[in-house]
Parts: structure tokens; C-alpha cells; sequence
């Protein structure tokens, strides 16, 4: 009994010793001191078949033991709580840095919700798609400057017989008849997408987003559109902010406009309140994007009827009406793109 006593101290203050918290530590306490299993109480239980003599010194063994591994627990436990004792509990602790969303996904994500407002669907295409729904089918004909491999990323892969070659989508115009393909009539789509070509400068980038909207219905007119990008402006720029449309020349809208924001620094003026020129706009507008009544050969690629139907579509670069929101100032959009986060963290 005795040398199993001994055997037991040296075990338990081993295991002591060995705890590296208060949890391990109250493990050991339980394992050798509990009261049902532990093995002391264990071991003490075969005290009373021993002989008088022999149960006086093993009991008074037992009780050294005990209090040798309570005494030993109880140091060990001290070590952890002076650790404790050495945090300030009462001090805030340290939160660690969590993350948001980029900006051009915050400004994707408020371009989608004005739109929704306005019962249009939000739609996604390809990013990499054939000559033919990035060019022929938008009624852009094969010796077009934009089919140039100086203007657009070219795929190095097998042709398509019929399709042409492959291409990083240089806007997100080739969801147009591919909506209309896949969709029954009417059509009220925004498409947000990325877009590649080949342009790097303080207003370029080559790789960047486009909202692409889509209405095809019978009775589709100019108005429609002019107030659809008028209620979008107001929204998202804000209520004191203005459009004007120019006429303009694209292949796949007719008739086409160019859309103008008035600046937010001088007001539309051009002129500081110092009498200098806005260094911003120059003369007073910015300009948005590009739109217009889709062209009826493009219709007609998206097996849509011309003489039934008519449709609007705008194609504008988010990061771009990004830059354009009041009191930003942002001077180059290649700083949406470079990773600072001194930049990136005060949006």
C-alpha cells in the first residue's frame, strides 16, 4: 500500500507539473483527488482490509500524499493566475482588422438596386464570347477599327466556323442578343460585367467594369430612355445633379447620343467660385457613356421583329460613374486598382 502510495504522488505531481493551463491542471485534479473514481479514493478503499498497524501508517501516508498533491496543484494553479493577474481585464481588448467590399463592388452593387427599382432584371454573359456577339451582331462590320488587335484582346484558339474568333469581351454589349436569344419578349435587362481592351491612362484601364442595359417591348421609344437615365442620374449621383445628350454615332443603336453629367465641383458652370477654370470638367459637363434606340439589324440578329418591336440600350463604365460622384475628386482611375489600402479604407 505504501509503495503504491508513493508510486501515486510521483505520477500526480508529474502530471502537475506537466499541465500547461488551468483546464489540464483541473484534469489532474479530478483524475487523482475525485471523489467516485479518482485513483487516491480508489487506492483508499483497500485500507480497511489491511492489518491495524499497517492501516494506521498507510492512512497517515495517504493523508501526506493528499496534501502533497493539493499543495502542488495549488502552486502550479498559481502560475496560470499570476499570468492572468498581468491582463487588464477591464482594458478593451484588441479587434482585429476585418475587411469590406471594394468600392466598384459597392458601386455594382448600388448600380443593380436602382435599376431593380425600376423593374429591371439584373443578367450576367460571358466574359470571353465569339467575334459574332461581341462584333457581327451588333451590326459592326468586319474591317471595324474596334476588330482590330490593337483596340481588342484576341484568344489564341480554333475559330468558330460560324462565330469567328474568340474574344475578351470589350463590352458588355454581347449580352444584347444573347437576351434576346434566350428571353421572351419584353426584354428589361441590366448586364454588369467585366470588359477588356487595350487603353491604360488616367481615364482608362484595361480591364473594367460595364452596366449594359437592355429594354426590347412594343412602343419603345427615345423618352423612355432619356428619363430612364435621368431617374438613374438623380439617384445615384444625387437630385441636384443634371443630364444633356448629344447626338452620336455608334453601329449598334440609331439613332445614338452620348450622355453629359454636370460637374459636381463647379456645378455645371465650368468656373470655380474664384473665377478659374474647373480643372475637372473645363466647361461645365462630364461625359457618362453612350446610348440609344437599338439598331433593327440587331433586332433582327436577336430573331427579334423590327417592325413590331423597338428597344434602348446603354453601355457605361461603373468605375468611370464612380469617379463622377459628388465630392469624390478622384483624379486617376487607376487608383481604384492599385491595392493602397490608405486609399481603399475611406470608402
Amino acid at each position: 500500500m505504501e509503495q503504491a502510495l508513493q508510486q501515486l504522488r510521483q505520477d500526480a505531481e508529474a502530471r502537475v507539473a506537466a499541465a500547461r493551463d488551468a483546464a489540464a491542471l483541473r484534469q489532474v485534479e479530478i483524475e487523482y483527488l475525485g471523489r467516485g473514481d479518482g485513483k487516491l479514493t480508489v487506492l483508499l478503499a483497500g485500507l480497511p482490509g489491511l492489518p491495524l498497524e499497517q492501516r494506521k501508517s498507510a492512512g497517515q501516508l495517504a493523508n501526506e500524499v493528499k496534501a502533497a498533491i493539493i499543495t502542488r496543484l495549488n502552486e502550479r494553479r498559481a502560475t496560470f493566475g499570476q499570468a492572468e493577474s498581468d491582463l487588464d481585464v477591464t482594458q478593451p481588448g484588441i479587434a482585429p482588422q476585418v475587411g469590406h467590399r471594394h468600392l466598384v463592388t459597392q458601386a455594382i452593387d448600388e448600380i443593380t438596386a436602382i435599376f431593380e427599382r425600376i423593374g429591371f432584371q439584373r443578367s450576367r454573359h460571358s466574359e470571353v464570347d465569339w467575334e459574332h456577339y461581341a462584333f457581327a451582331a451588333l451590326n459592326m462590320p468586319a474591317d471595324h477599327p474596334a476588330r482590330d488587335e490593337w483596340e481588342t484582346f484576341f484568344v489564341d484558339a480554333e475559330p468558330h466556323s460560324k462565330l469567328g474568333r474568340r474574344v475578351l469581351t470589350p463590352h458588355t454589349s454581347n449580352g444584347q442578343v444573347r437576351e434576346m436569344e434566350q428571353r421572351r419578349l419584353p426584354i428589361r435587362m441590366v448586364n454588369i460585367g467585366k470588359c477588356y481592351r487595350r487603353q491604360i491612362d488616367v481615364s482608362h484601364v484595361p480591364m473594367f467594369y460595364q452596366f449594359e442595359g437592355l429594354v426590347v417591348d412594343e412602343g419603345i421609344t427615345m423618352a423612355h430612355l432619356v428619363g430612364t437615365l435621368d431617374y438613374f442620374a438623380k439617384a445615384f449621383f444625387g437630385p441636384d445633379r443634371k443630364i444633356r445628350i448629344r447626338p452620336y454615332h455608334f453601329q449598334f443603336t440609331e439613332p445614338s447620343i452620348e450622355i453629359d453629367i454636370n460637374c459636381a465641383v463647379c456645378g455645371g458652370r465650368g468656373q470655380l467660385a474664384d473665377g478659374k477654370i474647373c480643372r475637372l470638367c473645363k466647361q461645365g459637363w462630364l461625359e457618362l457613356g453612350g446610348a440609344g434606340m437599338v439598331h433593327p439589324n440587331v433586332l433582327k440578329a436577336g430573331k427579334v421583329d423590327p417592325k413590331k418591336y423597338s428597344g434602348f440600350a446603354f453601355g457605361w463604365g461603373v468605375e468611370r460613374c464612380f469617379l463622377m460622384k459628388s465630392g469624390l475628386q478622384i483624379p486617376d482611375i487607376r487608383m481604384l486598382y492599385e491595392n493602397d489600402l490608405r486609399f481603399l479604407q475611406q470608402f
